[in-house]
């Protein structure tokens, strides 16, 4: 017999088991009856329907407690299930409606899902834990789960239930942590969220950390997904991924920020959805010539100014452009056009806002309890217990979310130094050494290596990209090599270097002819990403075009320089929107590019015919790609003229006979009968200069066909004699014989 204390605790909402109360329960020997009981706190009435029987309950309780005993011998011949029934309920308005029962069902999660999890090993969780839509015993319903170790009580809140905690208690299931409830006639598109008691009687209100969409900002709902729904057509692409090895191939990635490469001209605060954007975006970065497309992150975020860093749905599609299936669509019509997608994706830090993470059961859950390991002092956010398995298991299932559900080809994963050094931007006293004293973040390293291990295992074609801007060993090694495991890194000290290079006036530059050949002395140490990205062109840093000096000619023909020497140089390369047609405006995340400046003045449009010409250069040249990691693809021609700011190089494919001869002149001086250094015996044609006058230049380059003079000169054996174009360069193959 049941006491009232139970009741009690229900209907105060403190029940860390409802199912104790609710549903269906034996009365004590005699098997042959079951007391049902339900909480209907507005119900005027409640039926049991069974065996197409109305039963009318008892209210036992003023606040909604109803209860009947059956004798299953008393309806049908003894063999009837009391656990197939059904309540009618008649509200306190009159409207009447028949339900199933949430508190008739047993536990569903199994008990491995649970142990993994626990263990820090269930990598597909994002199958499990949130909000599944389904069937379950024959009934269309969406199972919820949470994990809130802490939490005295939970329950699953919406207009299903008036947003009344008190309505769907979960069931706790044990030490896993994790709460459980399957809700009937829950499906898609319905909004929830979790109510959560804690151990000191805080009421919290938290979305889903597992959600797959949410509410448009600012609004914080959940909302029920299912995300099998689309066809994808890309079979052909994913099963080349298997095979193709990314380091010996073409990169070339355009990063953006979907949410202001283009707006809607009838409405500039409306973003445009993926759909609309696959229709105007791919034929454009197509036509370009870039290979790959990165997204700043496209996860839910509250803030807009955020640029989607500040993660509250690392799950959940942004809203903003629209549904799952729209942003499936997308990454599929990147790859019918034959380019990868790669995601930002952000696992260093998480906000502070009230729905999301934090805090989450009342405790630090998922972030450390010690603020000087727990909270970002720069960025005002939380950090990942990176220790704690649950919270490692929670981010290496979503970045493995990605690949599985939306055939996301590659993450760029944001602010790695952050997540390295536990002094990360601290000043002294305000960081906790390691257990042995140093400054490295021991959980977090060996966090990345387990990620990366698991995702080349499970993944090997994904491309994982390291944003890391300090000279840590071995981030793009191996992990069985003593290395972080990651696929590349971006090469910060080469963008640092060469834009500080580049905004100097070409008459000072001959001083400075070390941050301009720099790169090359560990440009072969890791697998190096060369990033012209969104941080180089924000928070009055200028654009890339206004960093530039001289005149308007100058600047044009500076920023031409730099892409032709970027593109020369060892490494895959990224170059940010807008940049591609040299924006004067700095990037502002919430309006379109000026796109009309190519309407306004030809200069614009010459700098996005260079792009493209330059993307075919590099694409058809295996010289550029094929050996970017390998010292033997690199060879300097001349590296002393400082005098006059000019260098020259050579880069090789795999077969040496196939290579590309560069010289830059990195001063507005034009010069004629320049000896330049040739790295064999042949004869060599131009194939390439940025001072042509497609592109806006002065043309004053006047031969193609360059002999070779069987000389030794600077470093090399042989030399030939060339025109030089001010701030500009020249790019020579060899002729075939």
């Amino acid at each position: 017999m049941l006491t009232n204390e139970p009741i009690d605790r229900l209907l105060r909402a403190e029940h860390y088991d409802p199912f104790q109360v609710l549903g269906v329960h034996f009365s004590g020997q005699e098997e042959h009856l079951a007391l049902i009981r339900c909480f209907q706190p507005y119900a005027r009435t409640v039926s049991l329907v069974i065996d197409g029987q109305e039963i009318p309950m008892a209210k036992v309780r003023d606040q909604g407690i109803f209860e009947t005993t059956i004798d299953r011998g008393d309806i049908t011949d003894g063999d009837l299930d009391p656990y197939t029934y059904q309540y009618k309920i008649t509200y306190h308005d009159g409207v009447e409606k028949t339900v199933n029962d949430p508190y008739r069902f047993v536990p569903i999660l199994s008990d491995e899902d649970r142990y993994l999890f626990n263990f820090g090993t269930n990598y597909e969780l994002y199958n499990h834990i949130g909000a599944h839509p389904g069937m379950y015993s024959q009934i269309q319903g969406t199972i919820f789960r949470v994990w809130a170790p802490s939490a005295t009580r939970v329950s699953v809140i919406g207009n299903f239930n008036n947003w009344d905690g008190r309505v769907n208690p979960m069931r706790s299931l044990g030490t896993s942590g994790i709460w459980e409830i399957f809700l009937p006639a829950i499906t898609e598109n319905e909004m929830y969220k979790f109510e959560i008691r804690t151990t000191q009687g805080e009421i919290l209100e938290k979305s889903d950390p597992f959600q797959y969409y949410g509410e448009l900002r600012p609004q914080t709902a959940s909302i029920v997904r299912y995300l099998d729904h689309y066809q994808w057509k890309d079979k052909d692409w994913q099963s080349s991924k298997t095979t193709a090895n990314p380091y010996d191939n073409a990169m070339s990635i355009y990063e953006l920020h979907p949410g202001s490469w283009q707006r809607d001209p009838e409405n500039p605060d409306r973003f445009l959805s993926f759909t609309e954007l696959a229709k105007t975006l791919i034929p454009y970065v197509k036509k370009l010539g870039f290979t790959h497309i990165e997204l700043m992150p496209v996860m839910e975020h509250p803030l807009d100014e955020s640029w989607g860093y500040q993660v509250t749905g690392p799950f959940s599609i942004t809203s903003r452009h629209g549904t799952p299936e729209d942003f499936m669509f997308f990454v599929d019509s990147c790859h019918q056009a034959g380019i990868a997608v790669i995601l930002d994706w952000v696992p260093a830090h998480f906000p502070k806002d009230a729905h999301s993470l934090g805090r989450f059961d009342g405790t630090a859950l998922f972030e450390h309890e010690d603020p000087r390991k727990g909270a970002h002092p720069e960025w005002g956010t939380f950090i990942y217990n990176y220790g704690r398995k649950e919270v490692s298991n929670f981010l290496i299932a979503n970045a493995l979310f990605w690949i599985d559900k939306y055939h996301i080809d590659g993450l760029r994963v944001d602010a790695v130094a952050s997540m390295l050094y536990l002094d990360y931007s601290r000043k002294e006293g305000e960081w906790v050494p390691n257990k042995y004293g140093g400054r490295e973040n021991l959980e977090a390293i060996e966090f990345i290596k387990h990620l990366n291990s698991v995702m080349y295992d499970r993944h090997p074609g994904t491309l994982m990209i390291a944003e890391e801007s300090t000279s840590f060993y071995g981030v793009s090694k191996p992990t069985n090599e003593g290395g972080l495991g990651f696929g590349f890194k971006w090469n910060m000290g080469w963008m640092n270097d060469i834009l500080g290079y580049f905004e100097k006036d070409p008459i000072y530059r001959r001083f400075h002819q070390n941050s301009l050949t720099f790169s090359l002395v560990y440009a072969f140490l890791e697998n190096f990403i060369l990033p012209l990205s969104h941080d180089e062109v924000v928070h009055g840093k200028k654009s890339l075009i206004d960093k530039m000096p001289g005149d308007i000619w100058q600047k044009f023909a500076n920023l031409r320089l730099l892409y032709l020497y970027m593109w020369m140089h060892p490494g895959k390369k990224l170059l940010f929107m807008g940049s591609e047609f040299a924006q004067w405006h700095e990037w502002n995340c919430k309006q379109s590019l000026d796109f009309h400046l190519l309407n306004e003045n030809k200069l614009h449009n010459e700098m996005l015919v260079f792009i493209e010409k330059l993307n075919a250069l590099y694409t058809n040249n295996p010289s550029l790609w094929e050996l970017d990691f390998d010292e033997d693809g690199f060879q300097w021609l001349d590296i002393e003229d400082r005098e006059n700011s000019i260098i020259s190089f050579t880069r090789y494919a795999k077969n040496r006979d196939d290579h590309l001869v560069c010289l830059l002149n990195f001063t507005p001086q034009t010069f004629h009968d320049y000896t330049m250094g040739l790295p064999t015996q042949s004869n060599y044609e131009q194939v390439f200069c940025s001072d042509q006058d497609q592109f806006g230049g002065s043309n004053a380059v006047d031969k193609t066909i360059y002999k070779c003079i069987p000389e030794p000169y600077a470093q090399v054996d042989y030399h030939t004699v060339v025109t030089v174009p001010p701030l500009g360069g020249i790019v020579l193959k060899p002729i075939k014989q």
